[in-house]
């Protein structure tokens, strides 16, 4: 088709395009709640307060949260993040990440002289305290602990590193909740990692305390509840989506337990996506209804820059679907707080 001719009233034809089709149509389902969990707000404000209060640089063990965002900003402030303490010069400041840390940690701070300030979640270090009272110091009441959690995972890790060698054994998965063989079944306890899944952890239990009806655990298993209310949220979306996208980082338990409960709960497909510059658009072809949720670590401002980027690809109609409202907040610990 030739371009169109308009004549204005004081200037010569002026040529204009034909007009662009109109944008697709797409509708977006914001799952509520998302993002930043209070024990990932009070890790992050601990490394801002602790450098706004004793001048940067200051050294933080691990990613503070899993979240190359979070991380880039923090290091933009003044933070320097190692993975041992080795690395952190003497007498310096240093934070120990949300997921917690063994006890060889602060131990270790201590015999180097380092001044460090421990912003491990208040929820974590609520399972650390139920696996010491398990062991009970190894006395006559002491009973052997089966934790469920993913291996190589720096909760595990740190969770474990609570006591001595041998004083737990890590169930992964179901299969190894049907094969463990403690040494005295009648003396056990579990406990959980916080950002498991709900469904996946629920039948693990049920696995054990049949096969062990003697097992103390938790009056709730120890998933916390920003991992199940960011589950039960995504579960009340995906049915009616075409795809679901999580942001949050591959390194991120709770994000990737998110993409899975959305591809249980009836997305055809479910997509992990640190931010805006990873994602494929041509995953969008053919989708109609896009659910969008973020993990704990993750913060709102990637939502936002998603949802503004499909907007000049798309005709949006943002839906927000919220399950249940979150008002929690921890305390900064001392001396910060």
């Amino acid at each position: 088709m030739p371009d169109q001719m308009i004549q204005t009233s004081d200037s010569a034809p002026v040529a204009t395009s034909p007009a662009e089709a109109p944008m697709r149509s797409l509708k977006v389902l914001l799952a509520g709640p998302r993002g930043f969990c209070a024990g990932v707000d009070r890790a992050i404000r601990v490394v801002e307060e602790a450098i706004r209060r004793y001048g940067a640089p200051v050294y933080v063990r691990h990613e503070i949260v899993h979240n190359r965002t979070v991380v880039e900003e923090l290091e933009a402030q003044g933070a320097i993040f190692v993975e041992e303490l080795d690395e952190v010069p003497a007498d310096a400041h240093v934070v120990f990440s949300a997921h917690g840390v063994p006890k060889t940690v602060p131990a270790e701070a201590e015999r180097r002289n380092l001044l460090y300030l421990d912003a491990t979640c208040p929820l974590v270090s609520k399972v650390h305290r139920e696996a010491e009272r398990h062991f009970a110091d190894g006395g006559p009441e002491s009973r052997h602990i089966l934790m469920i959690g993913h291996a190589g995972h720096p909760e595990v890790v740190g969770t474990m590193g609570q006591l001595p060698a041998g004083a737990v054994t890590l169930i992964n998965d179901a299969e190894e909740a049907r094969t463990v063989q403690p040494a005295d079944p009648a003396r056990l306890a579990f406990i959980t990692q916080t950002t498991l899944s709900v469904d996946d952890t629920a039948e693990i239990v049920e696995i054990l305390r049949r096969r062990f009806p003697l097992i103390e655990g938790p009056k709730r298993e120890d998933i916390c509840y920003a991992t199940t209310n960011r589950q039960e949220a995504v579960k009340a979306i995906a049915p009616g989506c075409d795809l679901v996208i999580v942001i949050g980082s591959p390194n991120s338990s709770n994000s990737q337990r998110l993409r899975e409960v959305a591809e249980r709960s009836g997305a055809p497909r479910a997509l992990l996506v640190p931010r805006l510059s990873n994602l494929d658009w041509s995953v969008l072809e053919g989708v109609n209804t896009l659910g969008i949720t973020a993990g704990a670590s993750a913060p709102e401002a990637l939502v936002q820059e998603m949802v503004t980027a499909l907007a000049k690809h798309f005709s949006l109609e943002i839906e927000e679907r919220t399950v249940k409202e979150e008002n929690v907040t921890f305390r900064l610990p001392a001396p910060l707080g």
